[in-house]
């Protein structure tokens, strides 16, 4: 019986030398164990190997009996320590820290002087609300994303159709007929598991604006109309929030940033007034080509994660235009309207006084 034992210990000796997992050395030892007990149940009293195994089966079981009692004890305290023990926080959800998967995703991020470590912690710690999975809410939602922005929110009430998927990048061909916010929702955490998406299937209305946008540090609006541009501005400017607002047409598409609480126009200072009827038609009527919202969209993302890290010049005070039948940008100036009634009582504070926090065509 000692030879055994002693084996047993030599074998779970020599799987800790080897590094073997505790499970397989139990389990060799287990099923030493067991060819033992049958050698001593089925031999006869006179053969060898049943008399260099104690040749009585007894206080084999009777050891048997004893290691699994110590084992069941040791299975239920643990289980009791582990239910009361405080639960472990992972590590992407302690503020400020990252997985090293997230390091390694975010390090072309993490190299770059004007983001770094610091501005990543920012891109990560804040929320930022799209309005619309269209054509530029695709690209910018798709970058947000890419970016590792740790909220996203997404509000659109439409479907995906099949002639969105010329250039609303976001959805695909199995998706149409799928609400566009889920269609995104999946797009993005496919892209990146390490955010959170909220979808808001709904319409964005005066009732829900002001509300939602106050849990969001920075709000993109990518619509194609000018009432809900409008009432998208008017939201951002009662709750203070930085707006990033972008348009296109055919061949053109123009963007800027709003946010009079900094000094920076809102989007009325510079339409007080619609267009006339014809002047500025949707994309279903007038078309666009397909790249364009691609473009003005990543602009969107790009204008959003300096906002967010402080990183270079953004587009407060001025409004962009991108032409892409010729190939030519430019930038004008802009400012605000004393007389806008949107943000006239609006009172300016330094760009510092008020930081973002740690922020369908």
């Amino acid at each position: 019986m000692g030879f055994v034992l002693f084996l047993m210990a030599a074998l779970w000796g020599l799987g800790w030398v080897m590094k073997t997992p505790a499970r397989v050395r139990l389990v060799m030892i287990g099923l030493l164990y067991v060819a033992v007990v049958l050698a001593n149940l089925v031999l006869p009293e006179a053969a060898e190997l049943r008399r260099a195994t104690g040749g009585d089966v007894r206080p084999w079981l009777v050891l048997g009996g004893l290691a699994a009692l110590v084992y069941a004890y040791m299975r239920i305290v643990g289980g009791l320590h582990k239910r009361n023990a405080p639960p472990e926080v992972a590590p992407s959800d302690q503020p400020g820290t990252f997985r090293e998967a997230e390091l390694n995703r975010y390090a072309r991020h993490i190299v770059l002087r004007e983001i770094g470590g610091v501005g990543q912690k920012k891109l990560k710690a804040a929320k930022v609300l799209v309005i619309g999975a269209g054509g530029l809410g695709s690209p910018a939602l798709l970058y947000l994303a890419a970016a590792g922005v740790g909220t996203i929110g997404v509000i659109d009430d439409d479907l995906v159709d099949g002639s969105n998927l010329q250039r609303q990048i976001i959805h695909r061909d199995d998706t149409i007929d799928t609400p566009k916010v889920f269609s995104a929702q999946s797009a993005m955490m496919a892209l990146n598991p390490f955010i959170t998406v909220r979808p808001y299937q709904r319409r964005l209305t005066p009732e829900i604006a002001q509300e939602l946008f106050a849990d969001y540090d920075l709000i993109l609006d990518g619509t194609d109309n000018f009432d809900t541009r409008y009432l998208v501005n008017r939201a951002a400017v009662a709750t203070g929030k930085p707006l990033i607002s972008a348009a296109i047409t055919q061949w053109e598409g123009q963007i800027s940033l709003y946010h009079p609480a900094s000094g920076a126009p809102c989007f009325e200072c510079l339409f007080p007034n619609r267009p006339a009827p014809g002047l500025a038609p949707a994309c279903a009527e007038a078309g666009v080509i397909s790249p364009l919202p691609g473009i003005l969209g990543a602009m969107m993302a790009l204008e959003a994660i300096k906002e967010i890290t402080s990183a270079g010049t953004g587009l407060r005070g001025r409004l962009l235009i991108h032409d892409a039948l010729y190939a030519e940008t430019r930038s004008v100036r802009i400012t605000r309207r004393a007389d806008c009634v949107c943000c006239k009582d609006v009172t300016e504070q330094s760009a510092q006084s008020a930081p973002l926090q740690d922020s369908a065509v």
